[in-house]
């Protein structure tokens, strides 16, 4: 584990300001703190001195002497990102820039009824650090976003990828890699990128809505992630809203993923080219995955038929959205997850229905917006777990791991 999470309260909250803004100067990271100038001053300089922190040139004059931008130097720190869905894995290393030093590898790993999940993510982790070249003690830790319902506390899925032991799989992958684990759900991590690198940052009162496989919901409630009590708020593809007995993954009939999600839309697109009716696409790969990527792509291209299906499920997924709105008033509602590749097909259909089922007054100040960073945010959010962890702000969220002590310097 690097020495940076061994390090003084002040050097960890610079350290994760200036992960977050890029570059800033001593008097910007004064007021971002609250600390004095002279004492951030000197512990740049001495974050200066031990390679952490290098100055970057000189910030825009306003009248007076330019100020000296700092920056993190960059290959120095690095963090294991990990981005998990249901059919996926991307795994990347960034160092402290943001800069990906090991490019973001996809591969696939079902998680659903797959006993030998976390054989092969343990696999997969220890690849990438061994392909990397980086030594153990240069790296921060390792953040990990996936589906199910996720005991951030106590490092929990209760949804896939089990031990065979007593152990937590947090805990088992923090003994395993002898380094910090930090476990998010998949949407909270998204809505986590989105708020740090996103069209959310800046925004106080977010819905980041993942759509994917299924349909998710991050929130960023007075400007912080929003998980509920135990961890599980957020499970919009669950909310009981359609009108059929399809029984869903989670055992219940009606959840919006059994009619509104890229998985439903592939599995519609394939029964129409059964009937001869997508006859003019070719769908050379009949997976789910390959399918929905298709559709999207045909649909990007101007295709009325591919349109028409990821519009039917943009309009229920603006359905359920008005509930939202009702209930939380959000400033922004940013579409996100890997649908966001068409998020300007998406938009039309998703502001019909807020339009229909939502009360005027409730819509008035509620921007829609779709994600710039698409699934990248995802990755994004995954290692923002890690630096995130270096806050006293976040030490609720962290104190039960085995890192505590390590975090809270």
């Amino acid at each position: 584990m690097h020495r940076v999470a061994t390090y003084s309260k002040l050097k960890r909250n610079i350290f994760e300001k200036l992960y977050y803004e890029k570059e800033l100067t001593c008097s910007d990271l004064s007021a971002l703190l609250g600390k004095s100038i002279p004492l951030v001053a000197r512990t740049l300089a001495e974050l200066t001195q031990e390679g952490i922190v290098v100055p970057r040139g000189h910030a825009d004059s306003t009248g007076g002497r330019k100020a000296l931008l700092y920056q993190l130097k960059s290959q120095t720190v690095y963090i294991l990102s990990v981005a998990m869905d249901q059919l996926y894995t991307t795994i990347s290393v960034m160092d402290a820039g943001r800069n990906e030093v090991v490019y973001s590898k996809q591969v696939d790993l079902k998680l659903l009824g797959n006993n030998e999940a976390l054989a092969a993510l343990v696999a997969l982790i220890t690849a990438t650090l061994e392909d990397s070249g980086i030594r153990h003690d240069q790296l921060l830790g390792i953040g990990l976003g996936m589906p199910g319902f996720i005991n951030i506390k106590k490092g929990v899925n209760q949804s896939y990828v089990f031990t065979n032991s007593s152990l937590s799989l947090r805990d088992y992958l923090q003994q395993t890699f002898n380094m910090p684990v930090f476990i998010d759900n998949d949407s909270s991590t998204i809505a986590l990128g989105e708020a740090a690198f996103g069209r959310a940052k800046g925004k106080t009162d977010v819905m980041v809505i993942n759509i994917s496989w299924g349909v998710g919901l991050g929130m960023i409630m007075n400007g912080r992630p929003f998980r509920g009590h135990a961890g599980y708020a957020g499970e919009l593809s669950h909310i009981p809203i359609a009108d059929n007995d399809i029984i869903c993954e989670c055992g219940k009939r009606g959840c919006l993923e059994t009619e509104a999600s890229l998985r439903v839309v592939a599995l519609k697109a394939l029964e129409l080219a059964d009937k001869g009716k997508l006859g003019h696409l070719k769908l050379t790969d009949r997976s789910i995955e390959a399918t929905a990527y298709a559709v999207m792509e045909f649909a990007a291209q101007g295709d009325q038929l591919c349109i028409e299906l990821l519009s039917d499920m943009a309009y229920k997924i603006g359905k359920a959205l008005a509930i939202l709105v009702h209930i939380i008033n959000p400033e922004l509602v940013l579409l996100s997850g890997r649908a966001s590749a068409v998020g300007k097909l998406l938009m039309a259909p998703v502001q019909q229905a807020l339009n229909t089922y939502s009360i005027p007054r409730l819509m008035e100040g509620v921007e829609l917006d779709y994600s710039t960073l698409q699934y990248n945010a995802y990755s994004m959010g995954a290692a923002a777990l890690v630096v995130n962890s270096l806050s006293a702000a976040n030490a609720d969220a962290i104190k039960e791991t085995d890192t505590a002590a390590a975090v809270s310097g």
